[in-house]
């Protein structure tokens, strides 16, 4: 939104209306200057009634078109409040609870949700860089059943620079091949990695990094400055947003919940 708010009814004292929500949104989506969703086009005729034509593929389109809004005859002030209520709670906002807030049936609520989650989708190529990355793992859904162990679960794994940015995947499953992989992928070879001392972390070492772990296995916690209160600070948000208001998450959607968090 480009503002900061301190009150819901702040937030509706400025977008009171759909004129002011589609000139914002517009200033935004045109922030570096007028170009076509469909070919990029940098000329655009504008209309009275709000639609936008190219001057090159003569193409008609609206301020929503390429956007989560698209395809959607929602008015933004809807979805502006919907998002505003998904990225202020600190535990999430059900579907049932976001219809009743913003005047949508549940189904309507649950695809805005997806939707808007979906533009929360973690990106970027830039590695995490030359300081303290905290790495680890968890596991949301299902029972701990003995025979089982964990497969029932579904397990998330997390990485976060201290006093930085977090990253977080669903994964398959916690072994080397997954694990190690993905913290190469995301995690510069400059940077000091903190963990548990799981067996696949050893590993760390003999490709490059620098490593210190905690034993949580014998309840330490801490060992000087090596800890990874972090990363797990990030999972009890995400576990307090997982039983408190979503009960239960699917594993087709998982990855969306987890970037909204």
């Amino acid at each position: 939104m480009n503002r900061n708010f301190k009150t819901l009814a702040e937030f509706h004292e400025f977008f009171s209306d759909e004129t002011t929500c589609r000139k914002h949104f517009e200033t935004i989506r045109f922030a570096t200057g007028d170009f076509c969703p469909h070919c990029g086009h940098r000329k655009i005729n504008r209309f009275a009634d709000g639609r936008f034509r190219c001057a090159s593929c003569k193409r008609d389109f609206t301020i929503k078109t390429g956007t989560i809004f698209g395809e959607s005859k929602l008015p933004l002030r809807k979805w502006f409040i919907a998002i505003y209520l998904l990225t202020t709670s600190k535990k999430g906002v059900s579907s049932i609870e976001l219809s009743e807030q913003v005047g949508v049936t549940q189904k309507t609520a649950w695809f805005m949700d997806m939707r808007i989650r979906s533009a929360m989708k973690q990106g970027g190529d830039k590695l995490f860089g030359s300081g303290i990355v905290e790495v680890d793992e968890t596991y949301v859904g299902g029972r701990h059943v003995r025979k089982d162990g964990f497969r029932k679960k579904m397990p998330i794994m997390g990485m976060t620079e201290r006093g930085g940015k977090i990253r977080a995947f669903s994964i398959p499953h916690r072994g080397t091949e997954i694990l190690l992989p993905t913290i190469s992928k995301n995690v510069s070879k400059k940077a000091f990695i903190m963990s548990d001392e799981a067996h696949v972390y050893r590993k760390l070492p003999k490709i490059g990094y620098q490593w210190g772990a905690v034993k949580h296995g014998k309840r330490h916690w801490a060992h000087g400055n090596i800890n990874t209160n972090s990363i797990e600070s990030f999972w009890a948000l995400f576990k307090r947003g997982y039983h408190g208001t979503y009960h239960s998450m699917s594993k087709k959607h998982i990855q969306r919940y987890v970037d909204e968090f």
